[in-house]
C-alpha cells in the first residue's frame, strides 16, 4: 500500500471513531448537565477528574505516545520484532510501577491536592469531603489510560488504529451509563459517574488486548531498565511533558485575562472553542496520528525524500478539510451556535457574543491544523526540543498580543481569541521554516497551489451557504424545526458545492478522495 493510502485510511479510521466519540461526548455533557446541572455535586465531580485527567495528557497520550512510537518503530525498521517487542516489555513494567506510585500517592494526598486547587472549597466541608472522595474514586484512572496510551503507541506503528481509536467511545459510553443507571445504586448518585469514569478506563485498555495479541504482543515483566530504548524514550519524553504543559498554561493564562473582561467572557470563549476542537479533533488529530507511525518508519530508514512527501501530502489533506470548515464555522457561527447553546439563560446576545469568539478562533482553524501536522514530523526525527521551543515564543505572543487585543485595541474576549489564532499562525510558520532548514525543500509551491484552489472552493461554498441559510432570522422568531432543517440543507449545499468547485478546479486532494471513497464503495 502507497503512503498516501496508509496515511488517508488510517486517518478515515481514527476521523471517524473521533467523530462519534464528540458526538457521544455532547450526549454525556447534556445528559451529566440534566442530572447533576451546576450545583455541588458537578463542581466537585468536575475539579476531582480534572487531576486524572490533567495527568494523562502530560504524560499518557501526548508525550508517551509520541516519545515511544518513534523508538519503537526503529527497532521495527532496523532490527527486528523481537528486539521491538523487547522494548515494549520494558516500556510496560516501567510505566506499570510509576502509574501504580502515581495513583497510590494521588489516593493518598486527595485532600491537600483538592485544597491547592480549589481552596474554595475549604468553606463548604460537604462540598470538600465528596470532591476528595470522587478524586480517590477516579484516581486510578490515570494508571489504566496510561498504559491504554502504551498500546496504542504499539499498535499505531504496527499498523492498527480501530481499536485504539475506538476507546474515547468507551468512556463516553461507559459515563452514560453511570449517569443513568450506576448512580441509583450510591447515596450520592454522581459517585456512579465517577465509577463510570473507571470502568470507562479498564474497557478501553481490554478493547486493546485481543489486538495486540492476534499481533504477537503478549505484555512480560522486563526489568531491563538500562536498555538503551528506554534511556532514549525518556529523554524524549520529558521535552514532550514540558510542551504539553506549556499548552496547559497557556489554557490557564487565557482564562485568567479573560476572568477580567465582563462575566460571560469565559463561558464564549469555552462554547466556541469547543465547536472549534469538533473539525480539528475529526481532520487534525486524526491525520497526526495516522502520520506519526508512517513518519517515524521513513525516518528510521532515512528515507527523507519519502517523509517531505509524506509531509506535503498530509499538510495539502488536511487543509483540503480545514479550511472549508473554517469558512462554514464562520459564516454559519450564529446558526450553529443558536441550535446548540441558545436555551434559558443562554439568549440570542449570548449567542452573539459566542458567535464572536467563535469567528476569531476559526481564522486560525487551518494553522493549528498545520501544526498538529508538522509537530509528528518531528517528532519522528527523534527531535521532541524544538517543537516545545517554538511553543513557548507562541505563548509569550499569544500573551502579549491577548493583553493588546483585549485591552487597549477593545476586542475584549474576541481579542483573546484573535491572539490564539494569531500565535498558532507564527507557530506554524516558525516550524515550517525550521522544517525547510532541516529538510530542504518541502514542497512549498505544491502546497500554495492546492491551498489557493480550496481557498476559491472554499469562497464559493461560503457565498452559497450564506445566501441559503441566512434566509430565516436566527433569532427566537423562528421555530427549532425549522432552525435545524435550514442550518442541515445549508451543510449538504455547502459540501456539495466544495466538492463539485474542487473537482472542477482540479483539485489533486479531491481526486485522491474521490478514488479513495470508490474503492472503499467497491470493497463493499
Amino acid at each position: 500500500m502507497s503512503e498516501k493510502k496508509r496515511i488517508a485510511k488510517a486517518a478515515g479510521i481514527v476521523g471517524a471513531f473521533t467523530f462519534l466519540s464528540r458526538i457521544l461526548g455532547f450526549i454525556r455533557d447534556v445528559i451529566v448537565a440534566k442530572y447533576f446541572g451546576a450545583g455541588l455535586s458537578a463542581d466537585a465531580f468536575f475539579v476531582a477528574f480534572r487531576i486524572p485527567n490533567l495527568l494523562r495528557r502530560l504524560l499518557a497520550e501526548g508525550s508517551l505516545t509520541v516519545s515511544f512510537v518513534p523508538v519503537f518503530t526503529e527497532y521495527l525498521t532496523k532490527n527486528s520484532k523481537k528486539d521491538a517487542f523487547e522494548v515494549a516489555h520494558i516500556a510496560f513494567t516501567a510505566l506499570s510501577m510509576i502509574l501504580v506510585a502515581i495513583s497510590i500517592l494521588g489516593i493518598l494526598l486527595a485532600p491537600l491536592i483538592i485544597r491547592i486547587i480549589a481552596p474554595g472549597f475549604d468553606d463548604i466541608p460537604e462540598k470538600l469531603q465528596l470532591t476528595i472522595l470522587l478524586t480517590r474514586i477516579m484516581f486510578p484512572y490515570i494508571f489504566f489510560i496510561g498504559l491504554l496510551a502504551l498500546c496504542m503507541g504499539i499498535l499505531n506503528s504496527l499498523g492498527h488504529f480501530t481499536a485504539p481509536s475506538l476507546a474515547p467511545v468507551l468512556l463516553n459510553i461507559s459515563m452514560i451509563i453511570g449517569v443513568l443507571y450506576l448512580s441509583r445504586y450510591f447515596d450520592r448518585p454522581v459517585l456512579g459517574l465517577a465509577a463510570g469514569v473507571i470502568i470507562g478506563g479498564i474497557s478501553q485498555l481490554i478493547l486493546q488486548i485481543p489486538f495486540l495479541i492476534k499481533r504477537g504482543v503478549v505484555f512480560k515483566l522486563n526489568f531491563n531498565f538500562s536498555h538503551p530504548a528506554i534511556r532514549k524514550i525518556g529523554t524524549l519524553m520529558l521535552p514532550a511533558v514540558f510542551g504539553t504543559a506549556v499548552y496547559q498554561f497557556n489554557i490557564f493564562a487565557t482564562t485568567l485575562i479573560a476572568s477580567l473582561l465582563p462575566e460571560g467572557s469565559i463561558s464564549f470563549l469555552y462554547y466556541a472553542n469547543r465547536l472549534v476542537e469538533f473539525p480539528l479533533g475529526i481532520f487534525a488529530v486524526a491525520l497526526g496520528t495516522a502520520l506519526l507511525p508512517v513518519m517515524s518508519e521513513q525516518a528510521a530508514r532515512e528515507s527523507f525524500e519519502d517523509l517531505i512527501r509524506s509531509l506535503s501530502f498530509a499538510l495539502r489533506l488536511v487543509f483540503f478539510f480545514t479550511i472549508p470548515a473554517m469558512v462554514g464555522l464562520i459564516v454559519l457561527r450564529v446558526p450553529i451556535i443558536s441550535i446548540l447553546f441558545q436555551r434559558g439563560e443562554f439568549d440570542y446576545q449570548a449567542t452573539l457574543l459566542t458567535a464572536e469568539a467563535l469567528f476569531y478562533y476559526s481564522i486560525g482553524l487551518w494553522a493549528i491544523a498545520g501544526v498538529r501536522i508538522i509537530v509528528p514530523t518531528f517528532f519522528s526525527l527523534k527531535d521532541t526540543r524544538t517543537p516545545v521551543k517554538v511553543a513557548v515564543l507562541a505563548l509569550l505572543a499569544n500573551i502579549v498580543l491577548s493583553i493588546i487585543l483585549a485591552f487597549p485595541l477593545g476586542l475584549r474576549h474576541g481579542g483573546l481569541a484573535l491572539a490564539t489564532s494569531i500565535s498558532s499562525i507564527m507557530n506554524m510558520s516558525i516550524l515550517l521554516m525550521i522544517l525547510r532548514k532541516r529538510l530542504g525543500s518541502i514542497g512549498a509551491k505544491r502546497i500554495l497551489m492546492s491551498v489557493f484552489r480550496i481557498s476559491i472552493s472554499s469562497a464559493v461554498m461560503g457565498i452559497a451557504v450564506y445566501l441559503f441559510c441566512h434566509r430565516i432570522v436566527w433569532t427566537t422568531g423562528s421555530e427549532i424545526e425549522t432552525k435545524i432543517l435550514t442550518l442541515g440543507v445549508s451543510i449538504v449545499i455547502g459540501v456539495v458545492v466544495y466538492l463539485l468547485c474542487s473537482y472542477l478546479l482540479k483539485s489533486e486532494e479531491s481526486y485522491s478522495f474521490a478514488r479513495i471513497v470508490r474503492e472503499r464503495v467497491k470493497r463493499n
